[in-house]
């Protein structure tokens, strides 16, 4: 006797077929008589345990098969061919009450027991994963989400569109885009660039695909970093995120401008986070300490000084601060600990990256310090790209282009100090070369300002825009005569050689005939305007 695969009542093997032809209304076996009549009947039916030892070994595995391992919705061979019957409302009614939980208890065993994974999970997560929010209300520092905040508008009227999420580490890119999801009801999907090829990309959009057209439920594709995905796989999400298959969220700590393609950020709206401030990293602090502080059993070593130390530390990285606090908790109990023992135990973590915006940044606020004369200013920025690890080559070939665009003719011995000091770099290396670096650093600082050279150049090229200038014929007197032919056709006839005469000094011109008596080296070394600011201070 097997179970029917659709309305599970139990029914003789020899009659399956029929019963399920039958639309499951016959050879039904009763349940309550089944097991007296069933050593009789089987014995009579040429299936009992006898007669089944005299079966062919094939029939034996097809009814152990059947009987054990054939699952409800597989459907049945007949007459060489696979057949599936169509189910009535009836049974449909009686499977679903069969494969409901029998009881009250048996649905809050069943739902006990699916929290507790979640909970055994989030307990083996760091404290930043476990202090992430879970709705727009926790998110700290971002008047984007905030209660008068446009995105959190868009989200409540459940218009989100594809989006770009600019912002440092630890602003909450990512929790954003998670509390999006659980509030519009849509489906989350996560991907990154390391592990996210092509064929899977198109594969998560059919589901989508597949998903929205079924249920209506939309899916959100959460791209994290996705200033690292190649130009192919942002070609891919193009189409689907144009035609509204997937509302892409994509999270990033680059300028987008430079790092993701105009195509596709033309179909997604910009929201730049800000940088959280240290009440903003002082306020989630204290809500961790609150709500995981007892589960570490912190001493007294970690107190509202310390908190606002880390906040200060963390550089407006919640991620960072949330680490650093879950490693105090961890180390303040240790015998003989002090809080200046703990606080030179953390891990001092600088917010520079040296392949992003940071890198340009400081490397920017450094050159322009040297331009303004601020030593003090230029030391800062020196010392914090050098702490950072940046390229100490890089430093010195930007004090080669300083010593010429800022100081230029008022000093021109800087330029030789700027390759000096990049030799000294390649040969010495760090730590010893930081000085080598301070010292061109300082000398740039104090060094008179010129940029008649610079600003010459610069004039030259504004002339060459100018249509029909960049190819007027170079004068016939200065130009090269290497050949009998072109001096026959006065290539450089009536040139004058100038350290023939006295002085040098000979009536010649050097410019095409239509830019004769034009200048482009002005006389002052630097500019004439006048900062207001300046002229309030002096009065």
């Amino acid at each position: 006797m097997v179970s029917c695969p659709i309305c599970a009542k139990n029914v003789r093997e020899a009659n399956i077929n029929a019963h399920i032809d039958s639309n499951c209304e016959s050879f039904v076996v009763d349940e309550s008589s089944s097991s007296q009549s069933d050593s009789a009947s089987s014995y009579k039916n040429g299936n009992g345990p006898v007669s089944s030892f005299f079966q062919p070994s094939s029939v034996r595995k097809a009814s152990a098969t059947t009987t054990h391992s054939v699952p409800p919705s597989t459907p049945y061979r007949r007459n060489g061919s696979l057949k599936q019957q169509p189910s009535t409302p009836a049974q449909d009614d009686l499977k679903r009450k069969r494969t409901e939980p029998s009881s009250t208890t048996e649905m809050e065993t069943d739902t006990a027991s699916k929290r507790s994974k979640p909970n055994a999970f989030q307990r083996a997560a760091p404290l930043a994963e476990r202090m992430r929010p879970k709705s727009l209300d926790e998110v700290c520092g971002q008047d984007l989400v905030g209660p008068h905040g446009i995105l959190r508008s868009l989200i409540e009227q459940d218009r989100v569109p594809s989006m770009i999420l600019w912002g440092g580490a630890g602003t909450g890119k990512t929790t954003i885009a998670r509390v999006i999801a659980s509030m519009v009801g849509s489906r989350f999907v996560e991907i990154n660039s390391t592990t996210s090829g092509i064929a899977e990309c198109k594969k998560i959009f059919a589901e989508a695909r597949n998903e929205l057209g079924l249920t209506g439920r939309k899916t959100i594709l959460f791209c994290d970093e996705i200033h690292r995905f190649s130009k192919t796989q942002q070609d891919v999400l193009l189409g689907p995120v144009e035609s509204g298959v997937v509302t892409l969220i994509a999270a990033t700590t680059e300028n987008p401008s430079f790092k993701v393609q105009n195509a596709l950020l033309s179909r997604c709206r910009t929201f730049t986070l800000e940088k959280l401030t240290n009440d903003d990293i002082v306020s989630i602090l204290t809500r961790a300490l609150n709500n995981e502080g007892p589960s570490y059993s912190p001493s007294e070593l970690v107190d509202n000084e310390l908190i606002h130390y880390l906040a200060t530390f963390s550089d407006g990285d919640a991620r960072t601060a949330l680490n650093l606090l879950e490693l105090a908790m961890g180390l303040s109990n240790r015998s003989g600990m002090t809080k200046d023992t703990l606080k030179k135990s953390l891990t001092k973590t600088l917010v520079y990256d040296r392949a992003g915006d940071q890198h340009y940044d400081t490397i920017s606020a450094f050159h322009k310090s040297i331009r303004g004369s601020d030593p003090d200013a230029a030391l800062y920025y020196l010392g914090r790209m050098i702490q950072s690890g940046e390229d100490p080559l890089y430093i010195a070939r930007r004090l080669i282009v300083v010593a010429s665009e800022d100081i230029g003719l008022a000093d021109n011995s800087m330029l030789t100090l700027a390759i000096s000091t990049h030799s000294a770099v390649e040969k010495i290396g760090l730590p010893e070369a930081r000085i080598n670096l301070a010292h061109a650093t300082v000398a740039m600082a104090l060094s008179k300002k010129s940029t008649r050279a610079y600003r010459g150049l610069n004039n030259a090229f504004g002339a060459l825009a100018e249509p029909g200038v960049a190819s007027l014929p170079i004068p016939l007197h200065l130009r090269n005569a290497p050949t009998r032919l072109m001096k026959e056709l006065g290539y450089g006839k009536e040139y004058k050689y100038n350290p023939h005469y006295k002085d040098g000094k000979v009536a010649q011109e050097y410019l095409p005939e239509t830019l004769q008596g034009r200048r482009f080296l002005e006389d002052n070394d630097l500019g004439q305007l006048e900062d207001p600011d300046l002229l309030g201070e002096s009065t």
